[in-house]
């Protein structure tokens, strides 16, 4: 399998970032980590392992960048002020840095993308999908922490209500967003074992749902807990379907 690997800085983040890609061809999923994790997560945690014989038989390729937003929400010395900005930004780097970086990698200028990840890398993804779907077609959340209010001291941004569908979906109005939105798919996988909230996942599938965007609700029952073993076994199955 072939693995590539990069850095640069990126203006809109202050940081240098760093991004890797596993596999030559196929559908180009981005995989967005956990809260600490960074772009290499994924293969540490033996996800790339379980997700193989899809890169193998040149079924998909995916890419993963650094946690830059997911590691600031889990410092103490940050404001929630400075949390949501960064958060935004990091969505802008998303689609501004990453997607271009993505589609030129893939030969093909707009190129749709599938993008994927757990925790609050299940945020990032739907997230993504919600307010870029120009660029992004299916979004798959496990076990997905989809309501960042918590981490705000009830401080309301208006950087945190434009990155947060729960926020802005409901007064986003009718349009090309909508429109093409309403085409695209999340699906919204979790386990009902140690740690994981059912309810997270229903919250975000109702507010989906009442803006008419497709999405579905996967329930994988009381020995899934919220940890990797359960995402290994969900991705690799949404994956095999959807690629």
């Amino acid at each position: 399998m072939e693995k590539t690997r990069s850095t640069w800085y990126s203006s809109r983040l202050r940081t240098e970032v760093s991004f890797a890609r596993w596999g030559t061809y196929g559908r180009p999923v981005l995989l967005f980590p956990t809260a600490g994790g960074d772009c290499e997560e994924c293969e540490r945690m033996l996800m790339i392992r379980v997700l193989t014989p899809l890169i193998d038989a040149g079924r998909i390729k995916v890419y993963s960048p650094d946690s830059v937003a997911g590691k600031n929400w889990i410092r103490d010395d940050r404001s929630p002020q400075q949390k949501a900005w960064l958060q935004n930004q990091y969505d802008a780097f998303v689609a501004e840095e990453l997607v271009p970086a993505i589609r030129s990698d893939c030969r093909t200028p707009d190129i749709e993308i599938v993008t994927a990840g757990a925790s609050i890398g299940a945020l990032n993804a739907v997230a993504s999908l919600v307010r870029h779907p120009d660029a992004f077609a299916l979004a798959i959340g496990m076990s997905g922490t989809y309501n960042l209010t918590g981490w705000m001291d009830g401080v309301h941004t208006l950087d945190l209500h434009y990155f947060s569908p729960l926020h802005f979906l409901p007064q986003l109005p009718e349009g090309e967003q909508l429109r093409r939105l309403r085409t695209r798919l999340a699906i919204l996988a979790v386990g009902e074992g140690r740690w994981d909230r059912p309810g997270n996942s229903w919250e975000i599938a109702s507010v989906l749902g009442r803006r008419g965007v497709p999405n579905r609700v996967d329930l994988w029952g009381p020995d899934h807990d919220h940890d990797w073993p359960t995402w290994r076994e969900m991705l690799p199955k949404y994956l095999a379907e959807h690629s």
